[in-house]
């Protein structure tokens, strides 16, 4: 039997093929529709329709294309004459998906599925409505066979100068209706002279197959090397830039988002380009572990603390899970058309990006140990997703995933590591923790004030030392280097120079040399002599002549500083300012607070407000097997539930004719014995504009003058004043 509507076919589908049908779409059931009626429109619908067609291969496609120059109903041994013997593989992958329906013997398309596709699909125009005679065309002027060849593979349109005067070649073709005049400029190729000239097929160069991924095979422990090193990396980028913005935190800009300057100073501190430095940002800002604060300040978040506490796979699997699945791209940061688009900023989501992810790892995942070539990458890529939304951007979506997988660990040099392989199977245990290097709680000091940290560091070690050094360089070990300015820092959160040097000789493997020994000295001597604080701002010094000094120095001429007393100097400036400009000038200024007392000590700057990492923006999750079957039987009860509503609507109708009418006593011992006895009947009920209709309910119970009951029109529990029923009736 000829099936014609799309809602009668999915309502004689079986829960098995619900069941798989929900599973290829899942959107169908995000929320559970009430009945088959409602699954029908939103499976119809061009949204949903978009998904699954994004869900097809390159070939896939193409036998879609296929169906839809067809007139409907259309047969498989049609669309396997326009394309190739395997289409009749394909063709149950389109009725599993519901983008054809239909039995053996003959097919059609869902509502909007044309619109979707476009209206010249594989550059195909509109049928005609003339009769055609195809063997005129070998009759065909030499102009007028030029301009079909330029039609023929499409597009279908071309243009003319005035329909009216067109020249000879489309003169003729217009005369025996092998163009369409759309207008006084636009004419069209039919779609069966298309498909003559085609020699009967529907592409040019049909592709059945994928094309072959080459690329360079790799040893298996070279890549996980590569990997593992890129793992303690990544962890170490996160964790740098989030102590660089506890010590210096920038501003958000007025839209959101971290500036250019600010990204390009993470990026210096870092080691990296800014590429990416806005990478780094946006994984920690996806973990909730850096957040922008109601003082449009970029600060990390005491989750920051607790996540420093996780061993390490704890901490990577954190920021993977979270790449894999977010809708921003750091990638589109400092691109050539994108330059309003900032890291952490509102304008990063785009709708495919994690499904571009999923699909690209998922290439490298059947190929192991192979880094590919990029061009051959791409290629199949674009065969196994070729109608992507935003396609125009999809190439570089694949290029960033690559290059951010790698930053990761997923892969190294290019390969998927064992790691990557593990953690997109969602193994329990990835083996990042005991293949990475063990934490030494020891470094070495250099004659040229610097120390070598042979390893990763402990976190308390690390975190003392990145307050009195800076890193100069990175690798498998890390080179700290001590300065005047870096001492001066240890100072600011709390260090005495006493301290400072019992730190280093108890870490330190060698020796400290002297040269350092008297670096921290005088710095340590000079710290504190000269406070700053806020009256706006002031200057205060034990020693007269280094305010003297400061207010004869050119170089804080701009600070307008005002002598009060011997001692003490004033300015407009905020006392951050003030202290910032004084150390450029090559002062050795200290905070202290309106008692004088001198502020220093550990600096963890967090960020009040709670973490609030951005939305997820995508392609629906797919559901458990247990979700879809209980989204199936959802469905089958509501199609049972709708049935039986309008069984009873007819039977109300045919039964009652009219509306019922029954006085206020007989009401009243109706409802009262129908509630009793929990039997449905039909009532007439007046609305607000006066208005009576039929309504079947279950009364329940009668309190202060109002009948509460079940409606069987919407399912739910209502409350009916009873002076409003007109009658009452059994059905």
């Amino acid at each position: 039997m000829e099936t014609r509507s799309f809602a009668e076919y999915l309502r004689a589908l079986d829960d098995e093929a619900l069941l798989s049908l929900f599973a290829l779409r899942p959107d169908l059931v995000s929320p559970v529709p009430p009945e088959m009626s409602s699954l029908g429109i939103r499976a119809s619908s061009a949204p949903s329709l978009a998904r699954a067609v994004d869900s097809l291969n390159e070939w896939q496609f193409q036998v879609l294309e296929a169906c839809a120059a067809l007139t409907e109903p259309f047969t498989e041994k049609a669309v396997i004459a326009l394309t190739d013997t395997s289409a009749k593989f394909v063709i149950p992958i389109l009725l599993d998906l519901a983008l054809i329906y239909g039995d053996s013997k003959a097919f059609w398309f869902p509502n909007s599925l044309r619109e979707v596709l476009g209206n010249e699909p594989a550059g195909l125009g509109p049928s005609s409505m003339a009769k055609l005679s195809m063997a005129k065309l070998e009759e065909a002027p030499e102009s007028s066979k030029k301009v079909l060849e330029r039609l023929t593979w499409g597009p279908p349109r071309g243009s003319v100068g005035d329909i009216r005067n067109p020249g000879p070649g489309i003169a003729w073709l217009l005369k025996e209706n092998f163009l369409i005049p759309l207008d006084q400029r636009t004419v069209v190729l039919p779609r069966e002279v298309a498909l003559n000239l085609r020699g009967g097929k529907v592409h040019k160069n049909p592709q059945p197959n994928p094309p072959l991924l080459t690329g360079t095979s790799n040893k298996e422990a070279v890549v996980d090397r590569a990997a593992i090193a890129n793992i303690a990396t990544v962890l170490r980028w996160s964790e740098e830039i989030l102590n660089f913005w506890s010590e210096e935190a920038p501003s958000s800009l007025r839209a959101g988002g971290l500036g250019v300057r600010d990204l390009k100073a993470a990026a210096e501190h870092l080691g990296v380009d800014e590429n990416c430095a806005a990478f780094i940002a946006e994984i920690v800002f996806l973990a909730g572990l850096v957040v922008i604060d109601a003082d449009d300040r970029i600060l990390p978040t005491h989750a920051f603390d607790l996540w420093l506490t996780q061993d390490h796979e704890t901490r990577w699997r954190t920021l993977a899970s979270l790449w894999m699945i977010t809708s921003r791209v750091s990638g589109l940061v400092g691109r050539a058309d994108s330059k309003h688009i900032s890291a952490l900023g509102p304008e990063l989501d785009r709708v495919n990006a994690a499904s571009a992810r999923k699909l690209a790892l998922g290439i490298l995942s059947a190929n192991p140990y192979l880094t590919p070539e990029i061009e051959s990458f791409l290629s199949l890529n674009k065969w196994r997703a070729p109608s992507r939304r935003s396609s125009t951007l999809q190439p570089e979506l694949v290029q960033w995933t690559l290059r951010e997988a790698e930053w990761l660990g997923i892969t190294g040099q290019g390969a998927l590591s064992k790691y990557g392989k593990r953690f997109l199977a969602a193994d329990d245990v990835l083996g990042i923790s005991e293949d990475l290097p063990k934490p030494v709680d020891h470094i070495l000091l250099q004659s040229d004030n610097t120390a070598i940290a042979p390893g990763p560091l402990e976190i308390e070690v690390a975190r003392i030392l990145d307050s009195i050094a800076d890193i100069e360089s990175r690798g498998g070990a890390t080179v700290y280097r001590f300065s005047e300015a870096s001492i001066r820092r240890g100072l600011d959160h709390g260090k005495t120079g006493d301290e400072i040097r019992e730190f280093l000789r108890k870490t330190s493997k060698t020796p400290m040399p002297q040269p350092l020994e008297y670096l921290i000295a005088d710095v340590a001597k000079r710290h504190g002599r000269l406070r700053v604080g806020n009256t706006t701002a002031y200057i205060r010094c034990e020693d007269p002549s280094i305010i003297t000094q400061i207010l004869s120095d050119r170089k804080v001429e701009g600070l307008g500083l005002r002598r009060i007393a011997p001692e003490v100097l004033v300015c407009e400036h905020e006392a951050n300012e003030l202290i910032a400009t004084l150390r450029e000038a090559g002062y050795m200024p200290a905070a202290e607070s309106g008692s004088g007392i001198l502020l220093s000590g550990p600096k963890l700057n967090r960020a009040k407000s709670r973490p609030r990492p951005p939305r997820i923006i995508g392609e629906i999750e797919s559901p458990t097997p247990e979700t879809l079957s209980a989204a199936v039987r959802a469905i089958r009860a509501g199609e049972r539930s709708s049935k039986k509503q309008t069984s009873l609507r007819d039977v109300a109708a045919k039964a009652l004719g009219s509306l019922p009418r029954t006085t206020a006593n007989e009401t009243l011992d109706i409802l009262n014995k129908f509630i009793a006895e929990q039997r449905t009947l039909s009532i007439g009920y007046a609305d607000n504009n006066g208005s009576a209709t039929h309504r079947i309910i279950d009364p329940l119970s009668i309190s202060a003058g109002s009948l509460l009951a079940r409606d069987h029109g919407t399912g739910e529990v209502q409350s009916f004043r009873i002076p409003r029923i007109t009658g009452v009736a059994p059905l």
